[in-house]
């Protein structure tokens, strides 16, 4: 229920409709604004906010989407339904148009569609769900595209006898072009018609001008004359003939024509309840079109709606307020706005003109068209539920024709808010209790506000009146708000905050506005100096009381946060104390692993010395093998390793310490390995540098091994070499080198000599390789000279040898970008296109790869 009548006047919500209706492109979408209403179905709203939430989001990843042709041909189907009506030439053109526009916007909602988990879902499911079961009738298209061109015109092979018919009639008419002229020549000759006159067609029929004194020199009719009466215009004798037949045949055109239309008429007639379906599809997608523009203008947001009723909106504005004042230059400052549970009546209260009316407004207005499927411009944060009931009581309601006074106007308001109000009902009442004598006004007011209450009403109430904020200090579920003041510039803040109750500071505004200080000190004495200081201390006393609440919210969380941390170290510490006693024990255990295994290998020594009774080399050996192991286990105990570090310091887990006790017993075989390798490499380089320096000489021609390019050896230095190849001088390893034959060299002069460039062209190219740039901004350019800089911008690319460049052509209608891609798919060095990733550019800009 929406109380009252007006109420959509009151919020401006008219002016949201007319934005609304400037950004639909046909009658279509337009009645689908008229229609637009306040409703309390949770899922219709989530829906219709979810088919906007897709279309925004086509509008940002894609820009093909059809939104040409919205043409509105309801009255004409609907007219068809009678028997012996037809469809127009134009109107069957315009259907022609829309319907492929709707086949269009169809054919790109289930090309979105993609398989998640085996199962194939459309990437916009809202917008698909109203696409679903709507018919397209492509034959019905086809058939009419065969008898209406491209310019909505009849087709003159329409019909055989529609062909024969226009090709008698332009036989006919060339005729009488021919015999006109020829009459028309002969008269300029005599002198009876001026040489620069031409035949001209009167009543359908073609006549020559003639002077009033001469027209008795040309035989034939006269239909017509000038308004001067100083010419006539006369059909000669010799095309009366000819003009009638063209009446005759322009006649059976006509009828023939109207016989093609009502044939296609025929087929479409049976189908004219699912082609009104089709275009209510249609005019679905223009509203949304039109409420995703709106959505851009008010920076707005689709939030998720709950069934239940509450506000919990962050950085909420009054769109049509941002608006004006964004034409002014100013901005406007965001509202946090709630009511919960716990806070179901918001009591806000300040000095006038200091927003209360407009934020009370603010809630009106976002909460009627939350309602009514449009998104509101709160931040992404906010949480949004839905009221059954939304009534309002706001301006000066006197009604000369109904005998009512404002304040009696208002209390008409009140008794029908009383009798709605129940738990799902928001109240707005702007300057509660206002209009009659201050104290009964008051009582009233709070009576009615305990009315509110005791029925679990949620409302936002503007007043100025002391003894409803102090009801809203004494009644669970009623909260204080301010407008926030600043009493040092004397300037209203337009900042809500909840939770404390504001001021009039109407002494301090009288004052600055220049009142007398004698009416001023009057006016305090008369109400009392307690009364004054009573609104300061009030004021003070919610500062000290915001100030300490803050202080103990923040030593709370402090408290919170030192018990986190000491628990947290205290798990810590544990498992340290755990970790350090398994790992010790581990260790032990694999000390005396270590020791079982020395004391194994001594046994086996002994007894191979004395089964084989080795002489003093085999004993030799077999007791370094055993002080080798030894040393590896000193090594491993040793106080001062790496293992013993993090072994005492408790941070090496068991697996390390496997991992660590390997590495140590591998040591030396590695070594010996690494010291067997070492001494291979140098005796290989050496015999290479011994080899190559014998062949090698300063001045020799030499070629890189695996490489074809020759270079002459400038000078030798160790076991490096100068070499000069082509015009660089480079150092090169002699082991890399190697003596060029006879047959490379003289294969390289005949290419230097074929690709022999010179000094002004590598200077030219090291020109273009330093201030060539891999991007290319061809927007807003004409398509031929876009294309000449898009060749000279490819060719210098290939010529500094870059991979990969980026050209800029924006998305516009897509031509620009077309021909660009039509002339690289012809280049033979590029070897791929595309577009950029949609968070760069997306189609407006095209990847090119070389």
């Amino acid at each position: 229920m929406i109380y009252p009548d007006n109420f959509e006047d009151k919020i401006g919500f008219n002016e949201i409709r007319l934005l609304l209706k400037e950004r639909c492109l046909s009658t279509l979408g337009k009645e689908e604004v008229d229609e637009m209403s306040f409703t309390t179905d949770c899922n219709y709203i989530n829906s219709r906010l979810e088919e906007l939430r897709e279309f925004r989001r086509i509008g940002e990843e894609a820009d093909d989407f059809p939104l040409d042709n919205f043409f509105d041909v309801r009255q004409s189907i609907t007219r068809i339904r009678l028997e012996g009506t037809h469809l127009e030439i134009d109107e069957l053109f315009d259907l022609k148009r829309s319907m492929e526009t709707i086949i269009n916007i169809i054919a790109f909602l289930s090309r979105g569609e993609e398989i998640i988990h085996d199962e194939v879902k459309p990437a916009y499911p809202a917008l698909y769900a109203l696409a679903d079961g709507i018919a397209t009738f492509p034959e019905l298209v086809q058939r009419i595209a065969q008898i209406i061109d491209k310019l909505g015109n009849m087709r003159d092979n329409a019909s055989p006898e529609l062909l024969q018919i226009r090709n008698e009639l332009s036989r006919t008419e060339h005729s009488i072009s021919r015999t006109l002229h020829a009459i028309l020549r002969s008269a300029q000759s005599d002198g009876v018609v001026e040489h620069d006159v031409a035949p001209t067609l009167r009543d359908g029929r073609l006549v020559i001008p003639v002077a009033q004194g001469l027209k008795r020199k040309i035989s034939g009719i006269v239909h017509d004359e000038s308004a001067s009466g100083r010419t006539v215009y006369v059909e000669p004798t010799e095309v009366v003939e000819a003009n009638n037949r063209i009446r005759e045949l322009e006649n059976e055109e006509r009828r023939e024509i109207i016989r093609i239309l009502r044939e296609l008429t025929k087929k479409i007639r049976p189908h004219t309840a699912e082609l009104l379906d089709s275009y209510r599809f249609l005019a679905k997608i223009d509203f949304i079109r039109a409420k995703a523009e709106l959505a851009k203008l008010f920076k707005a947001f689709e939030p998720e709606v709950h069934s239940e009723p509450f506000i919990d909106w962050i950085r909420a504005v009054h769109p049509l307020l941002q608006r004006s004042l964004e034409r002014k230059g100013t901005g406007i400052i965001p509202l946090d706005i709630q009511l919960v549970p716990e806070k179901r009546i918001l009591i806000i209260s300040g000095p006038n003109a200091g927003g209360k009316s407009v934020c009370l407004k603010t809630v009106g207005l976002l909460q009627y068209m939350l309602q009514c499927g449009l998104a509101i411009p709160v931040a992404d944060r906010s949480r949004v539920g839905i009221f059954d009931n939304i009534m309002i009581d706001i301006g000066d309601e006197q009604s000369i024709e109904n005998d009512l006074s404002t304040y009696s106007s208002h209390l008409t308001n009140m008794k029908q808010m009383i009798r709605q109000a129940n738990d799902s009902t928001l109240i707005l009442i702007d300057e509660f209790g206002t209009g009659t004598e201050p104290q009964i006004g008051g009582a009233i007011a709070e009576s009615v506000l305990r009315q509110f209450w005791q029925r679990q009403a949620w409302a936002v109430i503007t007043t100025h009146y002391q003894n409803l904020k102090h009801f809203a200090e004494g009644h669970p579920g009623v909260v204080n708000g301010a407008m926030l003041y600043d009493r040092h510039e004397m300037r209203p803040l337009f900042q809500l905050a909840i939770g404390r109750p504001g001021s009039s500071f109407a002494i301090e505004i009288a004052r600055k506005t220049g009142l007398p200080r004698a009416v001023i000190d009057e006016a305090s004495e008369i109400v009392g100096t307690d009364y004054i200081q009573s609104d300061k201390y009030l004021q003070d006393i919610v500062r000290d009381k915001r100030y300490w609440e803050a202080k103990r919210q923040t030593i709370h969380s402090r408290e919170k946060e030192l018990e986190r941390k000491i628990q947290q170290y205290e798990e810590r510490i544990s498992q340290l104390e755990n970790s350090r006693k398994e790992i010790l024990n581990r260790t032990k255990e694999q000390v005396q692993e270590m020791f079982r295994e020395s004391n194994k290998r001594i046994e086996n020594a002994i007894r191979e010395i004395r089964e084989k009774q080795a002489e003093k080399e085999e004993t030799k050996r077999i007791r370094q093998q055993l002080t080798d192991y030894e040393s590896a286990v000193i090594t491993v105990n040793e106080p001062h390793s790496a293992t013993q570090t993090s072994l005492d310091s408790g941070l090496m887990n068991p697996d390390d310490f496997k991992k660590e006790l390997q590495r140590i017993k591998n040591r030396r075989d590695r070594h010996e390995q690494h010291k067997q390798r070492k001494a291979e490499q140098h005796k290989a380089a050496a015999t290479s540098r011994h080899l190559t320096k014998s062949t090698i000489v300063p001045g020799a021609t030499v070629k890189m091994k695996g490489l074809d390019s020759i270079g002459r050896v400038e000078h030798i230095d160790g076991n490096q070499a100068t070499v000069i190849f082509g015009s660089v001088r480079t150092r090169v390893q002699l082991a890399r080198l190697e003596n060029a034959d006879t047959s490379t060299v003289e294969k390289q002069k005949k290419q230097f000599q074929a690709f022999n460039y010179s000094r002004e062209t590598r200077e030219t190219i090291d020109q273009h390789r330093k201030h060539f740039k891999s991007e290319l901004d061809v927007r807003g350019e004409r398509t031929e000279e876009a294309l000449t800089q898009v060749q000279y911008f490819i060719d210098d690319a290939i010529l500094v040898g870059v991979s990969q460049v980026r050209i800029l052509h924006g998305k516009g209608n897509g031509i620009l970008r077309q021909m660009i891609r039509q002339y690289l798919s012809t280049l033979s060095n590029v070897r791929s296109f595309h577009d950029e990733h949609v968070q760069f550019g997306g189609s407006g800009i095209t990847i090119v790869e070389l």
